[in-house]
This record gives C-alpha cells, sequence and structure tokens, in this order.
C-alpha cells in the first residue's frame, strides 16, 4: 500500500508500506481521504512545527476518513462498512490535564503525524491504518466523506471560538484566512456572531472567506482599508505570524478576548503586551480540541456550502504536487489526498 512519509525538511516520499494488522483494541481502516493541513506543510517546508523537529521518518496526516475493515482483539465500534471520521487524538486519561477535562493539552497525548514525542507517532496517509478504536466516529448520514475530511480542522475553529467564549451577536476579528481562518470564520457565525471580519494578504483567500461566511474582508498589508473595525468584541488570530497577533491586540475592545489559535514560529514572539495592560485584554491560547470534532461532523451534515472550500482533490501517487498546491494561498484553500478504495 501507498504512504506518504516525511524524511526531512523538503524530503516528501510516496513510499510503499506494509499493511498493518489491527492490534488489541485497534480498528483496521480503509483511508479514503487524507486532508493536507498546514503543520504537514511546516514538517515538509521546515522539517518541524514550531518547537516540534523531526527526528526520524513519519508518516504524515492526522485528517482523514474512510471505511472500518476489522477489529482487533477485544476491539468494538461502527460495523465493518461504515463510513468514519478518525479523531487524532489519544490522550492518556489520567494526568492533571485530563482528570480536568482538559484532554486536549494532555501531556502524555498520542498524536497521529506528530513529532511532539518520540518515537513519533505515525500518521493517517497511507491506504490502510491501525487506530484505537475510540478514535473512530461513524459519518452522519447523507455527510459525503470527502466533506466530512473537514471535521478535524473544523473542530480545531470550534475550539478556539469556544475558547474566545460567547461569541453570540458579537462582532468576531479573523485575522488570516487560510483553511484554518476559513472554518474559524464558520464555526463564529454557527456560534451566532452578528457580524465576523476576516483579513488576509491574499484576495484569493479572502475569496474562501467570504464562502465561509465571512460579512467583511479586509486586506491585512493596508492599514487604511475601511473594513478594519474599530473594536471588535472578539479576536482569532489564525495566520500564526506575530503581525496577525498585533492587529488583534489593536481592533479588539478593550476588555475585549484574543484568541491565539495559529501556531507562531520558534522562539520569542513580539506582540503589543502593554495593550493586554492598558485595555484588560484577555489574550487566551488555543490547542487542538477535544470534544468539538463530534460537532464538527454534525455542523458539517448541515453546511453542505463548506464543500467549496475543497480546492482540489488529488490522488496520492501525486502527493508532491498536492502539497505543493496546498501550500499556494494564492491557488488553494484546502487540498484532500485521495487513497482510493484503500488498496
Amino acid at each position: 500500500m501507498l504512504g506518504c512519509v516525511i524524511h526531512g525538511a523538503g524530503d516528501l516520499r510516496v513510499d510503499e508500506l506494509p499493511s498493518p494488522e489491527p492490534g488489541p483494541g485497534q480498528a483496521l481502516v480503509a483511508v479514503r481521504y487524507g486532508g493536507v493541513c498546514g503543520s504537514d506543510l511546516h514538517y515538509w517546508r521546515h522539517g518541524g512545527v514550531g518547537d516540534f523537529r523531526l527526528q526520524e521518518p513519519m508518516l504524515l496526516g492526522h485528517e482523514v476518513v474512510g471505511t472500518v475493515l476489522s477489529y482487533g482483539d477485544g476491539a468494538t465500534g461502527p460495523a465493518p462498512g461504515t463510513a468514519v471520521a478518525v479523531h487524532p487524538a489519544t490522550p492518556c486519561g489520567t494526568c492533571p490535564e485530563c482528570v480536568d477535562g482538559r484532554r486536549n493539552v494532555c501531556r502524555d497525548t498520542r498524536y497521529l503525524g506528530s513529532a511532539a514525542r518520540t518515537p513519533h507517532v505515525q500518521g493517517g496517509f497511507a491506504a490502510r491504518i491501525a487506530v484505537p478504536a475510540g478514535q473512530l466516529r461513524a459519518v452522519p448520514d447523507g455527510l459525503p466523506l470527502d466533506r466530512a475530511a473537514l471535521a478535524e480542522p473544523l473542530a480545531v475553529a470550534l475550539h478556539a471560538v469556544r475558547r474566545a467564549g460567547p461569541v453570540a451577536g458579537k462582532h468576531v476579528l479573523v485575522t488570516g484566512a487560510g483553511p484554518i481562518g476559513c472554518l474559524v470564520v464558520a464555526a463564529a457565525k454557527a456560534a451566532g456572531a452578528a457580524h465576523v471580519t476576516a483579513t488576509d494578504l491574499l484576495p484569493e483567500a479572502l475569496r474562501y472567506a467570504r464562502l465561509a461566511g465571512a460579512d467583511t474582508l479586509v486586506r491585512a498589508d493596508d492599514p487604511a482599508d475601511k473594513g478594519w473595525p474599530d473594536e471588535a468584541d472578539t479576536a482569532v488570530e489564525a495566520s500564526g505570524v506575530a503581525a496577525g497577533l498585533d492587529s488583534c491586540l489593536r481592533h479588539v475592545r478593550r476588555g475585549g478576548v484574543v484568541v491565539q489559535l495559529g501556531m507562531l514560529p520558534p522562539g520569542q514572539s513580539p506582540f503589543a503586551g502593554n495593550l493586554v495592560v492598558s485595555r484588560e485584554i484577555e489574550l487566551r491560547g488555543a490547542f487542538r480540541f477535544d470534544t468539538e470534532f463530534d460537532d464538527a461532523l454534525r455542523l458539517l451534515a448541515g453546511r453542505p456550502g463548506l464543500a467549496e472550500l475543497i480546492s482540489a482533490v488529488v490522488p496520492v501517487a501525486a502527493a508532491g504536487s498536492a502539497f505543493a498546491l496546498a501550500a499556494d494561498r494564492a491557488r488553494a484553500c484546502k487540498v484532500l489526498l485521495d487513497f482510493g478504495a484503500g488498496a
């Protein structure tokens, strides 16, 4: 079977891999689609994400959907043949964070396609994968598998919006209109936001933000753009650059909330800390998600328009071109790899 393995910065290979067998407590899944995430692109371009660096070859991918094939000893779940999405996280369940109900920041979690620990956790970009059966979620009736592949990034967006607190009736600013930023727009609107402003450097990215539901579009490199809000109630930074955080802090109201969702570059990042003090702005982090994955599947089932964020579906054999396309924000929003029937 074919799988997408990252061997180092710039060294992505479509390798022939042995087909796995499900162990005790595991399910065997035939993967159909896998979404290329920003973190996958970071591993490909830079050999790491944030402070997580590649130490060994790693199967990429954590946005995967497919069909249940079989189970190992002691495992139960959706019946073989059922379409499923794979929750990529397996928290430990015993650390202080898990006990406190914050499993998304578990200190000993395993996350598909992550170099946060060594040995790395192998990902889901392969025709067949064996994963803990508890990670499977049946896809709602009527939800196509390609759209279901958006569940993981949408869950990230839902968690960020929830970290912001109630947004119903409020003005939300979203900096960065990549796939995650666009889904933050959709999540904010689903949570009742009265107005959402999205910013980006690229008009093509802003077009996708409009498809996701943004009311106002702003060129991030134009401080004179009339779309900048005087005082947004809440801001979500989804670009992963310090300039985006600066924009959030300068355009959110006094006493407002800024959620840092984008992963900033390694090391220290400058930000307008005095504004946090003088305006009593609440600066909160948002990392991954937990139960929002199930909410994302339900939301996708009722929002067929979000399929417009999928720019292309590329056969796994052409993974290199798929990654290049996904990295070109002037041409694409979300790019999916197609693993066919999983053979």
